[in-house]
């Protein structure tokens, strides 16, 4: 038989067995976690070698630029037009929407010209009015010329009459004081016809004004190209240069780049460029210099730089001609980063790579 103290001693079938800590709250233990910590650096070092790898793969599969040539990183960039109104009004319509293409002289928006029309209105009736005016006083005008030519005839009759002592001296003097009076006559109806004449400019000259600002209520394109912001909307009342539309010239369209000034010194106007753009690789767009800058400057910081010395650099303008422009007119678009190729002063010829390859028109 098992004694008292035997049984004392054996423990409950029911009582858990001495277990570690982290095995009792289901955590891993310091091993696990250590493998965990390994596998994840690992695997980091695996992705940086990786990158590396394709980093050299890629450097070193791209052609070295020859000397006498120069690269450097921008965007397709394009002059914009702001189209906006000149005076205070109300939107009345826009007709066009962000992306259309437009071209030059088509009508972008309307401004109310209610207002103007009654101006108008009101500006050809006093213009009719003056030029009444004035078909009046060139009539008494005349009158009073007919006029005064009889009392010339008549008192120069007079005088020879007295002479021979056919007429008195009253009759003398009546016919000088008629002279005299349709004289002035003359002379008022001469200052009356040019009242009327000056009446009838300023009346023309604001009917002008009026038709000027409602042709200019009436907002046109002044360029070919696309719309890239349309900022009002009908019934918006805005002030005077309240912007409505802002076209982008698609026959002005360049790349900004920054060259040291080792290279700057070698780069002259009109010289010979190649773009080529990151979305389009397999082109190569001829292009000239069209602007250098007379001046240095800091870099900007979205411009990556080869060393950490070269901070003052000269801008460029890279601009691709408007004759080529207009043959893909559709394809042009701002914004696309890429790669503009210069050729400095003493370069020699384009490498193969870099020959002009354009898309089909």
């Amino acid at each position: 038989m098992t004694s008292s103290t035997d049984t004392a001693k054996q423990k409950p079938a029911s009582e858990p067995a001495n277990l570690p800590a982290h095995a009792e709250t289901g955590n891993p233990g310091p091993g696990a976690a250590r493998r965990r910590r390994v596998r994840l650096l690992a695997g980091a070092l695996a992705l940086a070698v990786a990158a590396a790898v394709t980093y050299a793969f890629y450097w070193w599969r791209q052609p070295r630029l020859p000397p006498g040539f120069a690269s450097a990183n921008g965007r397709v960039e394009a002059q914009e037009y702001d189209i906006a109104t000149k005076r205070a009004g109300r939107v009345v319509e826009v007709r066009v929407h962000e992306g259309d293409m437009v071209q030059k002289g088509q009508v972008l928006a309307q401004i109310d010209i209610d207002e103007l029309t009654a101006q108008k209105h009101e500006a050809e009736a006093e213009l009719a009015r003056s030029r009444e005016a004035r078909s009046t006083a060139v009539a008494v005008l005349a009158q009073r010329e007919s006029e005064l030519k009889l009392a010339r005839l008549d008192l120069a009759r007079t005088e020879h009459l007295v002479k021979g002592d056919a007429a008195s001296l009253q009759k003398l003097d009546h016919d000088q004081t008629r002279r005299d009076t349709a004289e002035a006559a003359v002379n008022a109806a001469q200052e009356q016809l040019h009242q009327t004449e000056s009446e009838i400019a300023v009346a023309a000259a604001s009917l002008q004004r009026i038709q000027t600002q409602l042709d200019e209520s009436t907002l046109i394109s002044p360029i070919r190209g696309r719309v890239i912001y349309r900022l009002a909307e009908p019934g918006e009342v805005l002030n005077a240069g309240g912007k409505v539309v802002t076209v982008l010239d698609l026959a002005d369209v360049y790349m900004t780049i920054f060259l040291p000034t080792e290279q700057a010194g070698r780069v002259a106007y009109g010289a010979e460029a190649r773009m080529v753009l990151d979305a389009f690789p397999g082109l190569v767009i001829p292009a000239t210099i069209s602007f250098a800058s007379p001046e240095a400057q800091f870099t900007p910081k979205e411009v990556e730089t080869h060393t950490e010395r070269e901070k003052l650099m000269f801008r460029y303008k890279v601009k691709i001609e408007p004759d080529l422009l207009e043959k893909h007119l559709e394809q042009v678009k701002t914004g696309v980063p890429g790669v503009s190729y210069v050729r400095l002063a003493g370069g020699g010829e384009w490498p193969a790579y870099l020959a002009v390859k354009l898309p089909p028109s």
